[in-house]
């Protein structure tokens, strides 16, 4: 009976439709920053070098960018309140999951191979329907 009940609020809190980011994807996160009673969104882009549990409510990328010089790491939580919004940029052609090797390289021994995607639909995440209907069938008047 618990195990049922955590299963129902972890629903819950599971955002109906999220992006598909992969290892590789250069991202743009949109994150939600507070400050005091002032709210603002931080834009942190750059390559998701680590997908954890995909499929799950504690679904994490983590995304790594160079800043003044200096590699950044920043996880997310794809189903957090504070994450407004997930847009893939570029995708590249990765052998696996974990990029750890791209924290020793800088430069162009850190570029990774550009795969061709359509950017429009990928990101043109749409909620699902509970309610969707079947289509409204027509009534031909002469039969």
């Amino acid at each position: 009976m618990s195990f049922e009940l955590i299963q129902k609020v972890n629903a819950e809190q599971k955002k109906s439709a999220i992006v598909d980011v992969k290892s590789g994807d250069t991202v743009r996160v949109h994150q939600k920053i507070k400050e005091g009673n002032k709210e603002r969104i931080q834009i942190f882009e750059g390559v998701v070098i680590r997908v954890d549990r995909a499929k799950s409510h504690t679904a994490r990328i983590t995304v790594r960018k160079i800043a003044s010089g200096v590699g950044v790491e920043k996880s997310f939580l794809m189903h957090s309140p504070l994450v407004e919004k997930i847009e893939v940029v570029r995708r590249a052609k990765v052998r696996r999951n974990y990029l750890s090797y791209l924290r020793m390289r800088s430069g162009k021994s850190a570029r990774l191979k550009a795969v061709g995607f359509d950017r429009q639909s990928v990101n043109d995440v749409t909620e699902p329907e509970e309610n969707a209907e079947a289509p409204a069938e027509t009534t031909d008047e002469n039969a």
